[in-house]
């Protein structure tokens, strides 16, 4: 599977062994075109997606928030005291296919069925939230911020925190790219 040059055949084989074993796998072969495609007007505007992780510490309120809402907005917001940075905000707007895309990325983390009744709750290095609506469903997940995977190995349910720990490593690379590209000083 870390074969970056399988062929096709490979490939559907894996991808046949991972729906074999996979729990999740009616939405694993979900692609983004099927996304676009099945979703009514009024499922497009229920799509809400909001994270948030800080602290309170010496620099004071230190923060990383964004959002997903209806109309395509993407919002930003990075606080951070250090060394007199101010607050930071931002605002753009994406494409459909980038929403399709982070629903599809959501869907395959199998984020939705999982329950955060386990995961240490939020103390002094700080917390985390992730709400999410999407088809119908609402989930809210309120924790501990997380430094390493260790942290998560140390829970009462790592299965579950080290879902929410991969996805939010997914949507934080894509958020970051997305506001780089779009506001990029001297474009390529």
């Amino acid at each position: 599977m870390s074969d970056v040059n399988a062929t096709e055949s490979e490939m559907s084989e894996i991808n046949s062994e991972n729906t074999n074993n996979n729990p999740t796998s009616a939405t694993s072969k979900i692609t983004t075109q099927e996304i676009l495609k099945s979703e009514t007007q009024k499922e497009k505007d229920e799509f809400y997606l909001r994270y948030y992780v800080g602290h309170k510490g010496k620099y004071g309120h230190e923060f990383l928030e964004f959002e997903f809402r209806s109309g395509n907005k993407l919002r930003y917001a990075n606080n951070s005291h250090y060394k007199s940075e101010n607050l930071i905000r931002k605002e753009v707007c994406v494409s459909d296919s980038v929403l399709a895309e982070i629903k599809k990325i959501i869907l395959d983390s199998g984020i939705m069925q999982e329950d955060d009744k386990d995961w240490p709750e939020p103390d002094i290095v700080g917390k985390q939230e992730l709400e999410i609506v999407l088809k119908n469903e609402h989930i809210s997940f309120t924790t501990t911020k997380i430094g390493s995977l260790m942290d998560v190995e140390k829970s009462k349910d790592p299965e579950g925190l080290k879902v929410m720990f991969y996805l939010i490593q997914d949507l934080k690379c894509l958020v970051f790219s997305l506001i780089g590209l779009h506001f990029k000083i001297k474009p390529i």
